[in-house]
């Protein structure tokens, strides 16, 4: 491999990614494994609702979601050590906590310990009480939500064929309920960043309500920094350690130049997994 195709992979020592959900038509597959080819990391945490089981369905489940299932084996096959950690869309594989298959481990949260700081790693919606009270609104949300995402790509679709701006129908649908969004998610952070200063850990990482954030956060007990990983259907975002801090990273295809082909960039010089404890 070239030197020049050497230099688009970026060496991280842990990445979090959540919220794709594999199998419907608001997954970005192709911007996931735009990323995911663009690292190297010994770390791969995937921290719940990969995969959407409650959409599911035989007869959508396209190659380039398949791609992403590919790309993230190669990357075990080359040594990343990948944790799932299960989601409420893919909740059915909690049956499965504590599986290990070579490099793949299934579980529901994970304590990692990186340079000597403990980071507490999980999904969030055990914090969500509307979900685990009223499940079937949820789904029927999860369900218009579907048919939104169609509706606006067909709309975009037809948006550029005119040559006119496109347009995002969630987000202006979001855009009134915008201050009771803001309460739901001061009070998911209240509740996880209370807990992590009671359990001592450095750092709290979780998916589940589609919000980029990091921040720290205090109580008369003590402090920590919360981060919130985002999603993959409007926000691209992943959470990366390097430099001894977790740092949140924002990803476009204009970052990265894809001149090597994918098995280029899947064969680079190897890389030493970092002093790192895992405790379940």
């Amino acid at each position: 491999m070239s030197n020049n195709s050497k230099k688009q992979v970026r060496e991280v020592e842990a990445v979090v990614i959540s919220d794709t959900y594999l199998g419907t038509y608001g997954c970005k597959a192709n911007d996931i494994v735009n990323y995911l080819q663009s690292i190297s990391t010994p770390i791969l945490v995937l921290n719940g609702d990969i995969i959407d089981i409650w959409q599911f369905s035989k007869s959508f489940f396209p190659k380039s979601h398949l791609k992403v299932i590919r790309q993230i084996i190669k990357m075990m096959e080359k040594g990343t050590h990948v944790y799932y950690l299960t989601g409420n869309h893919d909740e059915h594989l909690r049956r499965f906590n504590g599986l290990k298959v070579g490099n793949l481990r299934i579980e529901n949260k994970l304590i990692l310990e990186l340079d000597g700081k403990k980071t507490w790693i999980f999904h969030g919606d055990v914090f969500d009480v509307f979900m685990h009270h009223s499940k079937w609104l949820a789904k029927l949300g999860v369900i218009g939500y579907g048919m939104l995402t169609q509706i606006n790509r067909f709309t975009n679709f037809a948006l550029s064929i005119l040559r006119l701006k496109k347009v995002s129908l969630s987000n202006d649908i979001k855009k009134p309920v915008k201050k009771g969004r803001n309460d739901i998610t001061s009070k998911f952070e209240l509740t996880v960043s209370n807990l992590a200063i009671e359990k001592q850990y450095d750092y709290a990482i979780c998916g589940h309500i589609h919000w980029p954030e990091k921040k720290s956060l205090s109580n008369t007990h003590g402090q920590m920094c919360y981060l919130n990983r985002g999603d993959w259907v409007e926000n691209n975002t992943a959470i990366e350690y390097y430099d001894g801090d977790w740092h949140l990273y924002h990803h476009s295809n204009e970052k990265v130049n894809n001149t090597a082909s994918e098995e280029e960039q899947l064969v680079g010089d190897d890389f030493l997994i970092p002093n790192h404890k895992v405790l379940f």
